[in-house]
C-alpha cells in the first residue's frame, strides 16, 4: 500500500510514535470531528471527550492541527492507495494511467460523501498546505513519472517533451478532481468530466 512518508509530517507530533495513547487520541478526534466538525472542535472538547487533560493530549500533539493531520493522512493513504491499485490493474502505461487518476478520484468522491466532515479535514489540509497535503502531491507526480517514463520505454507516448514539464502538465489538468479542495466544488461533473481530461492527456501524449 501507497504511504505519505512520515518523516515529512513530525512538526506536531511528540511523544513515541508507537505509543497507543496517540492512536486513541486519533481515533477518538476523527470520531469528534466526524459529529461536530473541524473548525469547531477545541483541544478541550477533545481532552473532555477522551478523559485526558489538556495537558496530556499535548505531550503527543502540539496542537489540534497536528492531530488533523494525523487523520488528514489515514485519509489521503487511502486515496493514494486506490490510485497505486489501479497502477498494477493497468496492463499498459496508458491504461495504468487512467486507472491511476480513476482510483484516486472515485475514493476522494467516496470519502466525501461517506464521511464529508472528515474530508473537510482534508479540503482544509489542501487550502493550508499542511505537510500531509504537500506530501499526498508530491507522492502522486512521482507515480504519474513513473507512469510516464514506463511508456515513452514501451513506444506509447511521446519523448520531446521535457518529463518535467509532462508531470506537472497532467497534474494541473487533473488538480480539479485531485485536489480534496476543488473537488467538492466538481461532485456534478463525475465520471464524465475527468474521463475527457484523461482522454484529452493520453492523446497530448501520443507519439
Amino acid at each position: 500500500m501507497t504511504t505519505i512518508d512520515p518523516s515529512s509530517l513530525e512538526a506536531g507530533v511528540r511523544g513515541p510514535a508507537e505509543h497507543g495513547v496517540r492512536d486513541q487520541i486519533v481515533d477518538a478526534a476523527r470520531a469528534h470531528f466526524s459529529r461536530f466538525g473541524y473548525a469547531k472542535t477545541t483541544v478541550a472538547d477533545l481532552a473532555k471527550e477522551i478523559g485526558f487533560s489538556k495537558a496530556y493530549i499535548y505531550k503527543f500533539f502540539d496542537s489540534k492541527q497536528a492531530i488533523g493531520q494525523a487523520i488528514c493522512v489515514q485519509c489521503l493513504d487511502r486515496v493514494l492507495a486506490a490510485g497505486e491499485a489501479g497502477i498494477a490493474d493497468g496492463k499498459s502505461a496508458a491504461e495504468k494511467l487512467r486507472r491511476f487518476f480513476n482510483g484516486i478520484i472515485a475514493t476522494s468522491a467516496e470519502l466525501f460523501f461517506e464521511d464529508k466532515m472528515l474530508y473537510d479535514i482534508a479540503a482544509h489540509s489542501a487550502e493550508e498546505h499542511w505537510p500531509s497535503a504537500i506530501a499526498y502531491v508530491e507522492r502522486a507526480e512521482t507515480l504519474v513519472r513513473e507512469i510516464i517514463l514506463l511508456g515513452r520505454e514501451t513506444g506509447e507516448f511521446e519523448r520531446k517533451t521535457p518529463i518535467d514539464e509532462v508531470c506537472e502538465a497532467i497534474l494541473l489538468v487533473m488538480q480539479s478532481f485531485m485536489n480534496p479542495l476543488m473537488l467538492k466544488h466538481n461532485l456534478d461533473g463525475l465520471p464524465e468530466a475527468p474521463t475527457k481530461a484523461i482522454n484529452l492527456v493520453l492523446r497530448s501524449l501520443a507519439p
